[in-house]
């Protein structure tokens, strides 16, 4: 016979106090007071529920910590670092998880991936540098002056050109160079320039999904899964490829009779001197040359036996040599809040690991699924995307790659290390369409991706208001085309 979990006197007490706190906190931090009741209301009744339901103190407990971060994250009133690294604490703080464990790692509990940390930080280093020549500036304008004033095809060559930046730069980074060219365009046709920045930032999430360093979830993924540059480029480049094709046939489908000017607006777009953005030839040579032996480094980098991290780091050292300004700017400019934001999301997965969650959460997958490995993959695809609409791709991400290691470490339990279950041809195709999911799944919000909002940011200082209505009325069809083809070629790569 079934005895339901019963709650003792004790944890109703303690689930009302810490309510009343959490609410009284989050007005203090300037939330509205119903804001700051729904989420304090709703991590209580999610820890009551879960308590009654399947789960011990500790589980429900380290769940709705990560359900409340979760949800100040999406609402955004909170800076996404603060509200990660608050949480992450929280969860050190009440033992939830051990500083040991979190940082370091111990059994089932991976802790913090610090070869993703230090890729990225490698990397931001890399093209901060490399943002000093204006080399990124001198692609943008040449794109646009090769479509020789014609709209349609200055935003297929700018998005196409955002497209390959952001497969080796971030998305952030990326947006921030093309924006702005893209509004000196529109400004030089008298255009309105909401559309072309919005092809520039769906091409942008786009082009990163090809390669393992263009988007934070690819790092993180390629991290969890042992894959290598080289995967990505096999794997999600040949149908990203393909999906920027259809994106730009769309574009041309679409804004090809509604967008005309005069041969006068051709004519200053002509005389735009794309060299004169170059602020530094000599640098540029240099940066050039390093950028290219990392990226070698990276698709040898199983041959070389080195880490992705290392090679990174490598070629940001050699980078800072070669820059004879010294490193503070190149390090100032790192983007030390979203590494920070990956620490705190590292932790506060590793509590859900060490608590058993995410065990229970894959022991759920695989019940739902029947352990169908067509059904799994079309199933983490399309929720991937769904739920990086509208949590973010790279906290999900960050999730989702601990639960791919549970179902690993439950269908090949004869596995002679993680390495060896994360590669079996079960679970391969489920990194696959995590990633395709999470990187492409960016696009259906605002709230997505980084990048969506960095160019929201940008049209609203130009005086140009981007809604979130209006954003999907961009991102959804793309989105769901992106995902059509992305289902047929994971088929055709892995389930046919």
């Amino acid at each position: 016979m079934y005895n339901p979990p019963v709650m003792s006197i004790e944890e109703i007490v303690l689930a009302l106090v810490a309510m009343t706190a959490l609410a009284v906190i989050l007005v203090r931090l300037r939330l509205r007071r119903l804001e700051a009741a729904l989420i304090a209301g709703g991590a209580a009744a999610s820890f009551v529920a879960l308590r009654l339901t399947f789960m011990d103190i500790r589980q429900a407990a380290t769940t709705a910590i990560f359900l409340v971060a979760y949800a100040l994250i999406a609402l955004e009133r909170l800076h996404k670092t603060t509200v990660a690294l608050a949480g992450a604490v929280l969860m050190l703080v009440v033992g939830l998880v051990s500083q040991q464990e979190a940082f370091h790692g111990r059994g089932a509990v991976d802790g913090v991936d610090w070869n993703t940390i230090f890729l990225l930080i490698g990397m931001m280093i890399i093209v901060n540098i490399m943002r000093q020549t204006g080399v990124f500036e001198w692609v943008a304008i040449k794109s646009a002056k090769l479509g020789r004033g014609h709209p349609v095809a200055i935003m297929i060559l700018l998005s196409v050109a955002t497209a390959v930046l952001s497969a080796f730069l971030d998305n952030v980074t990326t947006v921030l160079l093309t924006a702005p060219a893209a509004l000196l365009v529109c400004e030089a046709l008298g255009l309105d320039p909401v559309p072309m920045l919005m092809f520039v930032v769906l091409s942008s999430n786009i082009g990163g999904t090809a390669t393992l360093i263009g988007d934070p979830p690819n790092i993180l993924i390629g991290s969890a899964g042992h894959l290598t540059f080289l995967d990505f480029l096999r794997v999600d480049g040949p149908i990203i490829v393909i999906v920027m094709a259809v994106f730009a046939l769309t574009i041309k489908l679409v804004m090809g009779k509604r967008l005309h000017v005069t041969d006068e607006q051709r004519r200053i777009v002509a005389q735009f001197r794309e060299n004169e953005a170059i602020r530094d030839w000599p640098l540029l040579r240099r940066s050039v040359l390093v950028f290219g032996l990392t990226l070698a480094g990276f698709a040898l980098h199983g041959w070389l036996h080195l880490e992705m991290a290392t090679i990174a780091l490598a070629g940001a050292a050699l980078m800072m040599l070669t820059h004879h300004e010294g490193p503070e700017e190149a390090l100032r400019d790192v983007e030390w809040p979203t590494i920070f934001f990956f620490i705190g999301l590292f932790v506060m997965v590793s509590a859900l690991v060490k608590a058993g969650v995410v065990g229970l959460l894959g022991t759920a997958v695989l019940h739902l699924t029947a352990g169908n490995v067509a059904v799994m993959t079309i199933f983490m695809l399309w929720f991937s995307a769904f739920a990086s609409s509208v949590i973010g791709n790279v906290p999900f991400t960050a999730t989702m790659t601990a639960l791919i290691h549970s179902m690993a470490t439950t269908l090949h339990p004869e596995a002679a290390d993680l390495a060896v279950a994360v590669h079996a041809p079960n679970i391969m195709p489920l990194w696959w369409a995590l990633s395709l999911g999470a990187c492409l799944g960016g696009n259906f919000t605002l709230v997505g991706a980084a990048a969506n909002l960095v160019t929201v940011g940008i049209a609203a200082r130009a005086g140009h208001r981007i809604s979130f209505t209006r954003f999907m009325k961009y991102g959804v069809p793309i989105t769901l085309q992106g995902l059509i083809l992305s289902t047929i070629w994971l088929w055709f790569l892995f389930l046919r």
